[in-house]
C-alpha cells in the first residue's frame, strides 16, 4: 500500500540574502517550501551586536517586514512568518506591553503576523501571552550563551547590575521557560522539579484559564487561524504596505482578485 502526503520543508535562514532565500523557496526551485528569515528579530540590536539595551527600531522593523514580502512574493517565494521561537525573547515582553495592554499588544502582534503572506507560526506559549522570564539572579539561568555573555559584559566595563538587565532582556531562555498550563504548582508543567524555573506569573497567564474566555489571547488566536482557513485573500492573496513612514502605525492591504481587505495597527 502507498500513502500520498504532501511534505513540507522549512529551512532556517538566519543572515543570508532574500535572493538565497527565494532560490531555495522559490515555487520553481524544489528545494524548500518555505524559510524563516530572522532579519526583522534584530531591530533591538546594535547592528549584529545583541547583548545591548537600544529602543526598537520600529520603522525599521516595518521596512524589513515589507520589503521580505514584496521581495518573496514578486519571485514566486514562499515565507514563514513568526515572531518568536525557541532563540527569542517573548514578543509581547519585547515588541508588546507587559501591564496594562498585555492583552491588547498580545492580540495586535498576532494580527499582524497572521495577516501577512505567508505561513504564519505559533511557538508554545505565545498564543496565551507568556512573558519574558522574571528570574532575579544569574545562577537561574540556564543558556549557556546568556551565562558566557554576563561574564564577558562585566570584562567589558558594565556593572554585574547592568550586565544582568541585558541577559533580562535578550537571554534565549525567555522563550524556554516551561508551559504554563494552568495554576497548579509549576504551572501543571511537571509534578517534579523542572530544568528551569516557571515565570511566577503562571497563576494568572496559564492556558487553562483563556479556554472559556471568549476575550482571551488563546480564543484571539483560534479566531486568525480560522479567518485564514476560511478567507482565500489572507491564505493567498498578495499584500500592498500602506502608509510606510507613519512612526507609530503599521498597515498593509492584502489583494485577491477584486477583493481587497486593509487594516493598520
Amino acid at each position: 500500500m502507498t500513502l500520498d502526503a504532501e511534505i513540507i520543508t522549512v529551512g532556517e535562514m538566519s543572515s543570508t540574502s532574500m535572493e538565497n532565500c527565494f532560490g531555495y523557496a522559490g515555487e520553481d526551485s524544489h528545494e524548500l517550501s518555505m524559510v524563516f528569515s530572522f532579519h526583522h528579530l534584530k531591530v533591538d540590536f546594535m547592528g549584529n551586536e545583541k547583548w545591548v539595551l537600544v529602543p526598537t527600531d520600529f520603522q525599521k522593523l516595518k521596512d524589513i517586514l515589507f520589503s521580505w514580502q514584496i521581495g518573496m512574493a514578486k519571485n514566486h517565494a514562499w515565507n514563514a512568518v513568526f515572531w518568536c521561537n525557541h532563540d527569542q525573547p517573548r514578543p509581547v515582553s519585547r515588541f508588546g506591553d507587559e501591564g496594562k495592554y498585555w492583552k491588547k499588544s498580545a492580540k495586535m502582534l498576532a494580527t499582524i503576523i497572521h495577516g501577512l503572506r505567508g505561513t504564519p507560526y505559533i511557538y508554545q506559549g505565545e498564543e496565551i501571552g507568556m512573558t519574558n522570564t522574571d528570574f532575579a539572579d544569574i545562577s537561574q539561568f540556564r543558556d549557556v550563551e546568556s551565562l558566557n555573555h554576563y561574564e564577558i559584559l562585566q570584562q567589558k566595563g558594565l556593572s554585574k547590575e547592568d550586565a544582568f538587565r541585558i541577559i533580562q532582556i535578550h537571554s534565549r531562555d525567555n522563550g524556554r521557560t516551561p508551559m504554563q498550563w494552568n495554576g497548579e504548582n509549576y504551572g501543571g508543567f511537571t509534578k517534579g522539579m523542572p530544568w528551569i524555573g516557571v515565570n511566577e506569573n503562571y497563576s494568572k497567564i496559564n492556558a487553562q484559564s483563556q479556554l472559556h474566555d471568549e476575550t482571551s489571547i488563546f480564543n484571539y488566536y483560534k479566531k486568525l487561524v480560522a479567518l485564514r482557513k476560511e478567507l482565500d485573500i489572507i491564505a493567498y492573496g498578495d499584500i500592498r504596505p500602506l502608509d510606510v513612514r507613519h512612526p507609530s502605525i503599521i498597515a498593509y492591504e492584502r489583494i485577491y482578485g477584486e477583493e481587497k481587505n486593509a487594516g493598520s495597527l
